[in-house]
């Protein structure tokens, strides 16, 4: 699907509109598998923030950044038919992008695949408890869904002619947390030396005669994983909103994660340190509001595609049953779905549909969304190469419309590890029954660039 329009410079219409989804009760948390209970109050209250686009002809974008640790498929679906049905938003024109806190409620249950009580992903809770906790989390997550509709009624009623441009500053607490112990041996330790992205690009937003800044859109490449306790927090992407929020009354400031798959905030696991990493990120962004920005004019054209990535060979019945014998708590429960999954109607899948999304404003700014938990690979060897296919800035975001699981580059998924597809054992709000192909990098970049080429040229701005 494309949308296309071809309109004057400087006609851009936007609204923004937050709301608190902090959990008004206890909730099992997300992010952790070690964690034995549900929350224990809150830290920091958690937002879904909400920016509306319009151009000259009507066409809207939306962007949607939430505090919570990712964006379950279905969840992705009926906020598309809500926006679609209710706002005139085209499925290519909504982004739903996660700051994949470690600290927020989970928002995924679990169904086993040959039926069965469903209970939270990582529950070792007694089956009564686990039906509580599964009914108020599917109540919480309804509840998004009404919350995404009044945001984007609320920023409907606010639009208003606004400035859009874009900028950019660096950031560097970010550190590749993939570091060799031996042959193909991975820990999650910081990696000096391996690949990372310190750059935070930003999306301003201006208003009025005096174009007074009303939103700013800030990007990072980087886990929200410095605390790892009990209670509700936003981790250090919550701070730098909260902290750029404080200095400047009335701005918006909204998190889209980038390709953090790999990278984590160090130091961590202190709260302060989670302060201060969001007070780095705050002054970032204060930085990128200094240097030379690209004002963006044109219109909207927007594309969105579901790949089909497929698996490697799937394990025997064989492998499995003998899998699920093992010590290994994980490992024996990953074996147990899979032949559950087996011996279901609909088996095990021989592909995952991930997600990429294209969106260019005029023919200043690319911005680009993968699903999944993306390694950093991807944004840099996408902020090159789209970058000299559209002789415009590229802005590359992980954790958009759909996180199922980790997505490695080639080089990455040849290496092996938690990333490289050791992480898809814990995974089971999906079925995932093997490692990714060895083509995956080559299938979404592929894509990008040609959902890119066709919105080229079928609607030059």
């Amino acid at each position: 699907m494309l949308t296309q329009s071809v309109v004057g410079e400087g006609a851009w219409k936007a609204g923004v509109a937050t709301a608190d989804i902090t959990p008004e009760k206890s909730l099992w948390m997300g992010g952790y598998a070690a964690r034995k209970g549900p929350s224990q109050g809150v830290q920091q209250p958690l937002y879904m923030k909400l920016l509306l686009v319009e151009d000259s002809s009507g066409d809207r974008l939306a962007i949607v950044t939430m505090d919570l640790i990712g964006v379950p498929k279905p969840f992705r679906e009926k906020v598309e038919k809500v926006a679609e049905e209710k706002f005139g938003i085209q499925p290519e024109s909504l982004l739903l992008n996660a700051s994949h806190t470690h600290s927020g409620p989970m928002i995924r249950t679990y169904q086993p695949p040959g039926g069965g009580p469903r209970s939270p992903a990582y529950s070792k809770i007694p089956e009564e408890e686990a039906d509580m906790r599964v009914r108020q989390t599917d109540e919480y997550g309804e509840s998004l869904i009404e919350t995404v509709e009044k945001l984007l009624s609320e920023a409907e009623k606010n639009l208003a002619p606004s400035a859009l441009s874009y900028s950019r500053a660096r950031c560097g607490f970010a550190m590749n947390r993939r570091t060799p112990v031996g042959p193909g041996d991975w820990r999650n330790k910081p990696n000096p030396d391996a690949p990372v992205d310190h750059e935070v690009p930003l999306l301003q937003v201006r208003q009025g005669t005096e174009k007074e800044l009303v939103a700013v859109l800030f990007g990072y490449s980087c886990h929200a994983t410095v605390l790892s306790g009990m209670e509700f927090s936003g981790d250090w992407p919550g701070y730098a909103q909260e902290y750029f929020e404080k200095d400047h009354p009335g701005v918006v400031a909204m998190f889209v994660n980038g390709c953090s798959g790999d990278q984590n905030p160090y130091p961590r696991r202190m709260l302060h340190y989670a302060q201060r990493h969001g007070r780095s990120m705050a002054t970032a962004i204060e930085a990128g509001l200094e240097t030379p920005a690209v004002e963006l004019g044109g219109s909207l054209h927007a594309a969105i595609a579901w790949e089909r990535i497929p698996y490697q060979e799937h394990p025997t019945r064989e492998e499995l049953e003998k899998r699920a014998e093992s010590k290994d708590f994980y490992d024996a429960r990953f074996a147990r779905f899979l032949l559950d999954a087996m011996d279901s109607d609909a088996g095990l899948p021989v592909d995952y549909p991930v997600p990429v999304q294209v969106i260019r404003f005029g023919s200043q700014l690319t911005m680009v969304t993968i699903g999944g938990e993306v390694v950093v690979d991807y944004s840099l060897r996408l902020k090159d190469e789209l970058g000299e296919l559209t002789r415009s800035p590229v802005w590359v975001a992980g954790y958009s419309n759909d996180v199922m699981t980790y997505i490695p580059s080639r080089r990455v998924l040849e290496e092996g590890g938690y990333e490289g597809g050791g992480a898809m054992r814990y995974v089971r709000s999906s079925i995932h029954p093997a490692h990714w192909d060895p083509s995956i990098e080559e299938r979404l970049v592929g894509r990008i660039l040609a959902l890119t080429r066709q919105l080229q040229s079928s609607a030059p701005d």
